[in-house]
């Protein structure tokens, strides 16, 4: 016997698919309805509003992206600058399928930019500093003394990078940004 998703998580995996791939502005509550196969109504059950539905679709996001990162990482040959380009080079492949729309939570956020306060915002921007507390720790374990300016500069590269590969199609650019990151991280590790 499989498991059978919850109707909240039925709606959850709807708008995800739709937003993602096209945009949260783009896509109805109509439309995530219908991929959901249930009337609008039932959805509004499970959601007060369409920004509440935008926020658990990234909200759904953050744990996974994480993980996936980290696994990246943790699964790389070498020490920890070459740990960090994994990132980046994991990353380029992936933005090498057609399916491949960039960053879920900088998407959300330029759609959303005149709206700072929105539920969206605050998760894209915790999901964006979870990952960089992440880096700061793991680079203060490794003995560097500033992780916090380093952390922000390999976050910088990587959103950076999502932001000039959905501009020029070309992912070879994060391959570049990851690069960047793996010569300031030598440089901080030998600095330490």
């Amino acid at each position: 016997m499989g498991y059978e998703p919850s109707t909240r998580d039925r709606i959850i995996s709807a708008a995800s698919k739709l937003f993602y791939s096209d945009g949260i502005r783009a896509v109805s509550v109509d439309a995530v309805a219908e991929k959901a196969g249930l009337t609008k109504r039932t959805l509004y059950y499970h959601f007060r509003s369409k920004d509440d539905l935008i926020a658990a679709y990234l909200d759904a996001r953050d744990q996974p992206n994480i993980a996936l990162f980290k696994r990246w990482f943790s699964e790389a040959e070498g020490g920890l600058a070459a740990q960090v380009r994994a990132i980046f080079y994991n990353l380029a492949k992936a933005a090498r399928h057609p399916k491949w729309r960039g960053c879920g939570f900088l998407r959300t956020s330029s759609e959303l930019a005149g709206m700072p306060g929105h539920p969206a915002i605050k998760i894209g921007a915790a999901h964006k500093k979870k990952f960089e507390d992440w880096l700061r720790g793991t680079f203060e374990a490794e003995g560097i003394p500033d992780g916090v300016a380093l952390a922000r500069q390999v976050l910088l590269l990587l959103d950076g990078s999502f932001a000039v590969v959905q501009l020029h199609r070309d992912p070879s650019y994060m391959e570049t940004a990851g690069d960047a990151a793996f010569a300031l991280v030598s440089a901080a590790l030998d600095a330490s």
